[in-house]
């Protein structure tokens, strides 16, 4: 019982202490309310059809026909069978969102510590460093929930890494699997190829270290035995993989069969996103600095203008009332970094930073290395177009590195393995062997180097930087010179507040360290002191962005879409059609999906010919490519401010015979012949799918008929009559990745038709045509989870069960 109380016990109090410090900090969900999260919100209409159809059915349909005229569900929360690697997850995930991923981060990143062999307490300093980092705060508030789920296990899956490279294969195999597959389990393969940089970057570290030493065997079978690990996890999770893999490529994250773009000139190949889009949340290399300044660029975009702005009185000068001038205010950017939005700065922390300096002095080996190598790969990156050639290089030759974007978000890494160089240096700070004089040095060096960097930025701000945002001209030829330059003293004033913020941190963090040299506070008090630093630091700056004002009613989360004129409307009608939302982008919200089958969507991940009828057709508001897809309805603008739903009487339909059949050669003949083509009449068909579906025995029948009789996300069903053979067109995406035709009864072949659209051959006579979705990869998928599920359940049973004959033995011995 004293060996339990003395091994387990501070962890037990820690871990409760995490609880407390989620809770705390998210303290609204203990009242029943919510994080109103704008990404969250999108989803919820997007996910809305799907989930609808599991509540009624108890069943998953896998395709949902609310959002860009209908794409599967598995980047939409899709449930799969044998996914049990699943449920751990939300066993793990027991508080309530969000509270439940900043448990994750304190808790991943102290296992991490822990297996580093640092002190609890140490460990303890630095999960909350991490924990309240502001970056992943702000993502929570914004909505990106899978982006901080993956990275809240990172740091477990490098504890699972550095277990197996200790010599603890057993026990660093099960971590890293087990780890592996709650990482993958979250569904942002963004966040954990940027975890596959950092690893490999850890690897050649270790490399190194092992052919320096001699130890190239043992480093083998590391390698080995966390290969088979991965390898497990990836089968634990493969359902979600090879589904995500088998749309992501039809998807405007796969190749683009496309080689022209939609004004006919040629289009860059590329089997990724385009530079532009990749780069254009880009960090500045100025902007770096608001790692250690909050507001070095003035904050978020949308931060308000400091107490006692100049702005606000050279607008009063100006004659403006107090009204109008809040109008000119609300617009007004303190942010003038070079980045289109920025929710937040990405600050790591004034005490954080401190301390990583301070471990750079007394830190050695292949940590203090591999971390300086991954955090100037990181930073770097994240610089994108402004600095160019090692991101062209990375888009052009290293794998999948082009399928992301916003390359600014890489920067995660920097947020984890810095409070791990800080953690990691003070466990050298507090040790008897490094020499007293030798700390000495290290702390004046890291407060002199951050302590100087802010003198510098406040003596000489004024010379050092100009303060002007890119988007200043537009209020440089509406209010003239002298608005401007109070804007620009506004969001130098911020700077200055905030540089004198992280000044006295660093100053208070280094004479604690101090007083600890000159034995005036013993180590425990010590870093209680530099915890609560760290948390008045970081728990400061989050507060401005995320606090309890961001928390609403259940009912606004879970509803968030208020039913206007426009939804009723076009709800009273109990047909089968789509409606396209003209009030906003309708490809950037989810809102018609909450409430209709709509033809726009939100997702990072479009269905890519669909996004290619946009860029084409769509937004340049052509009613022929709205009457195939069966748009009945567009919601407009209406005089009072409010929605209307305007009725189209051209929508084709649910499915129609068609007379013609235009030939094509590829896509961009397929794509092209579109324009201004009558398609209720005339078909346009790829000329590969003459050898799938002959054509050349329809007579045309204007007597024939063909209509919708029932309809689920998964099933469609339609009667046809006619007296000859026909073509059919449906106004259904083209997805054969899952969709089976049937015709009888009997499977039947079918093609695509207008570039997005399904066409099948109807024979003669009365016809019952149904298309079921049934993916086989998620057949194929759910059995490799089974199988890797018992095969990981065997070999920790079997590792136990090793374990416990060991201790037996020795015990007897």
């Amino acid at each position: 019982m004293q060996r339990f109380l003395k091994d387990f016990l501070p962890h037990i109090v820690i871990l409760f202490l995490f609880v407390i410090a989620s809770l705390a900090y998210f303290s609204p969900v203990l009242q029943g309310k919510q994080l109103f999260q704008s990404d969250i919100v999108q989803y919820t209409g997007m996910a809305k059809q799907q989930n609808d159809f599991r509540e009624v059915t108890g069943q998953e349909t896998y395709w949902t026909n609310s959002a860009f005229g209908g794409m599967p569900t598995y980047q939409l929360g899709a449930k799969y069978p044998h996914n049990y690697i699943k449920k751990l997850d939300l066993a793990l995930r027991f508080l309530p969102r969000p509270a439940d991923y900043l448990f994750l981060y304190f808790m991943g990143i102290y296992i991490l510590f822990l297996v580093l062999k640092v002190d609890y307490k140490l460990a303890f300093l630095g999960a909350l460093a991490f924990g309240f980092s502001t970056y992943l705060i702000i993502i929570l508030g914004v909505g990106h929930n899978a982006k901080a789920h993956a990275i809240a296990y990172m740091p477990l899956v490098l504890s699972g890494i550095f277990l197996t490279f200790r010599g603890k294969y057993a026990y660093g195999f099960i971590l890293t699997t087990i780890a592996l597959a709650l990482e993958l389990v979250t569904n942002h393969f963004q966040m954990t190829y940027y975890l596959l940089l950092l690893v490999i970057i850890i690897g050649i570290a270790y490399l190194i270290d092992a052919v320096k030493k001699k130890k190239l065997a043992h480093f083998g079978k590391a390698v080995g035995v966390m290969a088979i690990g991965a390898v497990i996890a990836v089968g634990l999770n493969a359902t979600n993989i090879l589904a995500t893999k088998e749309y992501a490529d039809t998807s405007t994250r796969g190749k683009s069969e496309l080689t022209i773009n939609p004004d006919g000139t040629p289009k860059l190949a590329s089997s990724g996103l385009n530079y532009d889009y990749i780069t254009e949340y880009s960090y500045g290399k100025l902007e770096s600095l608001n790692l250690f300044i909050p507001n070095f660029m003035g904050g978020g975009s949308g931060d308000p203008l400091p107490e006692n702005s100049e702005t606000v009185e050279v607008l009063l000068r100006m004659g403006a009332s107090q009204q109008d001038a809040n109008q000119v205010l609300n617009q007004v950017p303190v942010y003038w970094g070079e980045q289109p939005i920025v929710a937040a700065p990405a600050y790591i922390g004034a005490v954080v930073i401190f301390l990583a300096l301070l471990a750079l002095f007394l830190v050695k080996g292949r940590l203090k290395w591999w971390i300086i190598a991954a955090f100037l790969l990181s930073l770097f990156l994240s610089w994108g177009k402004n600095f160019s050639f090692l991101t062209e290089f990375f888009i052009d030759n290293i794998p999948l590195y082009s399928k992301f974007r916003a390359v600014s978000s890489i920067q995660v890494i920097i947020e984890l393995v810095l409070p791990i160089l800080a953690v990691v240096g003070l466990h050298q700070f507090f040790n008897g062997f490094e020499k007293q004089e030798r700390k000495k040095k290290a702390l004046l060096f890291a407060t002199g180097i951050a302590g100087g960097a802010a003198l510098v930025f406040l003596l000489f701000k004024s010379s050092l930087f100009d303060f002007a945002s890119p988007y200043d001209t537009y209020f440089l030829e509406d209010l003239g010179l002298p608005f401007v330059e109070a804007m620009r003293e506004d969001r130098m004033s911020l700077m200055t507040s905030d540089t004198i913020r992280s000044l006295v941190f660093v100053l208070l963090a280094a004479t604690s360290l101090w007083l600890f040299l000159k034995a005036k506070l013993k180590e425990t008090a010590t870093v209680t002191l530099l915890a609560i630093l760290i948390v008045i630091d970081l728990v400061g700056v989050d507060r401005r962005y995320v606090n309890n004002e961001n928390f609403v009613s259940a009912r606004q989360v879970e509803a968030p879409f208020e039913k206007n004129g426009a939804d009723v409307q076009i709800l009273e009608d109990d047909g089968y059609f789509r409606v396209y939302d003209a009030t906003t982008n309708p490809f950037n919200s989810g809102r018609a999906s909450y409430y209709h089958n709509a033809l726009g969507g939100y997702h990072a991940a479009k269905p890519g010919r669909i996004q290619d009828l946009d860029d084409f057709y769509l937004n340049k508001g052509d009613i022929g490519i709205l009457n195939m897809m069966n748009v009945r309805y567009i919601i407009t603008q209406a005089k009072n401010g409010g929605a209307v739903a305007q009725r189209n009487p051209y929508a084709n339909g649910s499915a129609w015979f068609v007379e013609n059949v235009m030939l094509a050669e590829n896509a961009d003949e397929e794509i092209r012949l579109l324009d201004s083509l009558n398609t209720k009449e005339t078909a346009i068909i790829l000329k590969d799918f003459l050898s799938e579906v002959p054509l050349d025995k329809i007579v045309r029948d204007s007597t024939a008929t063909i209509e919708l009789v029932s309809h689920q996300p998964n099933h469609l069903v339609y009667e046809a009559a006619t007296t000859s053979p026909q073509l059919a067109v449906f106004s259904e995406v083209y997805y054969p990745h899952g969709w089976n035709a049937y015709i009888n009864g009997k499977p039947a072949q079918y093609i695509r038709a207008n570039y997005v659209l399904r066409a099948i051959r109807v024979p003669s006579g009365n016809s019952k045509i149904e298309f079921k979705f049934e993916p086989q990869v998620v057949t194929t998928g759910s059995t490799i989870s089974l199988a890797s599920s018992l095969l990981l359940l065997a070999m920790i049973l079997g590792t136990a069960w090793f374990t416990y004959r060991k201790r037996t033995s020795h015990s007897s011995d």
